[in-house]
């Protein structure tokens, strides 16, 4: 674990008090570095398994991950927490720095649902708003969430695809000073020019989550990263399990943040992105389809007639895509780029349930 630093001026109104004063879990790993001999955690001496280590409880932090990321996203180490899914960090979030019953949390929406499930789980409120047009921030905004600890911004947004200007975002960080703006990155793979952690140095209150699930086909893995402060890392390490990330998770995120692993992920997402704009141009070819929105992620939200009964059809023949029970998606699906067999199947069933002949071209996306 990293040296926590001593608590800045600009952070100490924001954290709860109680996490201030806390002295967190004293685990054996955290204790003890190095060695030889391993007798201080009660492990079974014996490793049944063929992955290495497994017997034993592994780092809170792996060096080999947290460096790894750190080099990769232009960080420093000690600005990153590695953690399970990004999930993990938005809860980490909400328990160090919002009081139960007090706080609140802010974001627009649609936007993912784990923000608002996280808020209450923890007895936080939170403040829901509506995107301005074409899932932009609205002009008031400011206003709005200027009494909240946390603002979550997710970029590109889920289920929309949409993106909001990295500049504007770190203008915002600076109208909130009173409050952590949390960036949620996890599709900037596909749009890696949007990321803002370029700017966590001159902006403390911006925090960035990011995942290996995306991209880096890793999510049945559970892995993910808090990038922020030095000092809002050191307050989130306080509140973490003692041993979040097991080790069979950190030999594949090592791999997966190896330079071959970096170049295998980044040529899978030029190919995502093709595949992407190919099965655009073909949704939007369909008259049924009333909208396609613009996205930057490995999904499409599309609006077409009669999305719930085509949703049905594909669902009761295996194909499933996503809908939506909030009132502003009834009519829209979303659907992941997959595989040229599952793009095919899915759109081949969707032209049936339309009525409509399937236009699907495999060299268009190939």
């Amino acid at each position: 674990m990293s040296t926590a630093p001593v608590l800045p001026d600009w952070l100490t109104p924001l954290v709860r008090p109680e996490i201030a004063a806390l002295t967190p879990y004293a685990s054996a790993r955290r204790e003890a570095v190095g060695g030889t001999v391993w007798l201080n955690a009660n492990e079974s001496p014996w490793n049944n398994t063929t992955v290495n280590g497994v017997n034993r409880y592994p780092d809170c932090q792996p060096g080999a991950v947290r460096n790894g990321y750190a080099s990769y996203a232009g960080v420093s180490p000690e600005q990153v927490l590695v953690t399970r899914g990004a999930d993990e960090g938005i809860d980490l979030l909400i328990r160090a720095f919002c009081r139960p019953g007090i706080d609140r949390i802010a974001s627009c929406g649609p936007s993912y649902g784990m923000y608002a499930i996280s808020a209450a789980t923890n007895a936080v409120g939170c403040d829901l708003l509506e995107w301005a047009e074409g899932y932009q921030l609205p002009d008031n905004f400011v206003d709005q969430v200027r009494d909240c600890k946390l603002v979550f911004v997710c970029n590109p947004n889920n289920p929309s695809g949409t993106v909001i200007d990295p500049a504007t975002l770190t203008r915002l960080a600076a109208q909130l000073p009173n409050s952590l703006l949390v960036v949620d990155e996890a599709y900037i793979e596909f749009c890696p020019e949007l990321t803002v952690t370029g700017t966590l140095q001159q902006c403390p209150n911006l925090v960035v989550l990011r995942t290996l699930s995306k991209a880096f086909a890793l999510a049945g893995a559970r892995c993910g990263f808090t990038l922020a402060n030095p000092a809002v890392i050191a307050l989130l390490e306080k509140v973490i399990a003692p041993y979040p990330v097991p080790e069979p998770v950190a030999q594949l995120a090592a791999e997966a943040l190896s330079p071959e692993g970096l170049r295998r992920m980044q040529t899978q997402v030029a190919q995502l992105n093709a595949r992407r704009e190919a099965l655009t141009q073909r949704l939007v070819a369909l008259p049924d389809v009333r909208q396609v929105l613009p996205s930057r992620a490995n999904f499409l939200l599309f609006e077409l007639k009669d999305a719930r009964r085509c949703y049905d059809q594909l669902a009761a023949q295996g194909l499933f895509i996503r809908a939506y029970r909030h009132p502003q998606l009834t009519d829209w699906l979303r659907i992941s780029i997959g595989a040229d067999s599952e793009i095919e199947q899915v759109e081949r069933a969707l032209c049936a349930a339309l009525g409509r002949r399937p236009i699907f071209n495999k060299d268009a996306v190939s």
